[in-house]
């Protein structure tokens, strides 16, 4: 039971990681290096079998807004639903593991919420680093550009409006594509920024894109 004088940061920043101990540090480095300081951070621990709960120990010890939870290996959608379950941010943010937040990311997200307090759901404005193309969802022969994708980390997502239409599809990969879509058809309002603030890493060998567990959507 939470104390009567809690207060909710603005920010829940869900980061799922498994096997990525050797990236953890500079995507960790960049949330911290934000100058916005009202988030927590809930890192779902999807089976690693690494050595990633000593790398995160000392971001642990320093930092209490830091949140840890281990789990078995249930795939991607189920641990951003475990990271909504444990949240309590007025919105729910995510960064992936290989990837990392420009200096920037939240002051922007945060100006852009505050200025449009009607918006669900606020996405878009990365900067790809590596090969813009991925395969359509739909059709994995043909190859899509990222502009015209949903990258699940760039999401920033009203909380309750998450909780409302049940959170995340339990699959290993689509569950952003699956979530969007359901947010469609709840009639989220939904609004686009081109501010590239996110770096989306597509440019080493443990790409979750390249095995195809990190695979991003055509937008119709």
């Amino acid at each position: 039971m939470r104390e009567s004088n809690f207060k909710s940061p603005f920010f829940s920043v869900i980061i799922c990681t498994f096997n990525r101990a050797a990236l953890l540090n500079r995507a960790l480095d960049s949330l911290l290096h934000q100058p916005e300081s009202d988030w927590e951070a809930i890192i779902i621990d999807d089976g690693s079998t690494d050595n990633t709960k000593e790398i995160l120990n000392k971001y642990l010890e320093q930092n209490q807004n830091i949140k840890y939870f281990f789990q078995e290996n249930h795939g991607s959608g189920y641990s951003k639903n475990e990271g909504l379950k444990q949240s309590s941010g007025r919105y729910i943010s995510f960064l992936d593991s290989d990837d990392e937040y420009l200096h920037e990311h939240l002051t922007s997200r945060k100006k852009i919420l505050l200025e449009n307090s009607t918006i669900d759901l606020l996405y878009g404005g990365a900067k790809i680093i590596g090969n813009p193309y991925v395969p359509d969802f739909e059709n994995p022969g043909k190859q899509i550009h990222l502009d015209n994708c949903i990258i699940g980390g760039t999401l920033f997502i009203k909380r309750e409006m998450a909780l409302k239409i049940g959170g995340f599809s339990a699959l290993r990969f689509g569950e952003d594509y699956e979530f969007f879509q359901r947010a469609i058809k709840h009639n989220f309002k939904i609004m686009k920024t081109e501010e590239p603030t996110y770096v989306y890493h597509r440019d080493g060998d443990d790409s979750l894109c390249d095995s195809k567990k990190k695979i991003n959507f055509f937008l119709d």
